[in-house]
């Protein structure tokens, strides 16, 4: 399953699901629009998993449950917590991150 936030509401889908990935994006970062369909293709991959596409500048509430501070950035929740972060324009070390989130 794949969003894209339509308000600031973040931190609802955390809690609602078990795992959650987000990709941090605005719509002037380049970088942001090169990751996106590596993310979405990830989701597509990954049924059991909750990915989520937020923007950093619209939904400040959102942003601040991972403290971004960089774009893009992906986050990796688990059980409502966050257990890990990259900022990177590079796939394999979001890879990484959801490799050590869904593991265990």
């Amino acid at each position: 399953m794949i969003q894209e936030l339509d308000k600031d509401n973040l931190a609802d889908i955390v809690n609602e699901n078990d795992v959650v990935m987000v990709q941090y994006s605005a719509s002037w970062c380049g970088n942001c629009r090169i990751m996106k369909p590596k993310f979405k293709k990830l989701a597509s991959e990954n049924e059991g998993v909750a990915f989520v596409i937020a923007d950093a500048e619209k939904f400040p509430q959102s942003r601040q449950l991972a403290n971004v501070s960089n774009l893009p950035t992906f986050a990796a929740f688990k059980a409502g917590q966050l257990v890990g972060q990259v900022q990177t324009n590079k796939f394999d070390p979001l890879i990484d991150l959801f490799n050590e989130t869904t593991r265990n």
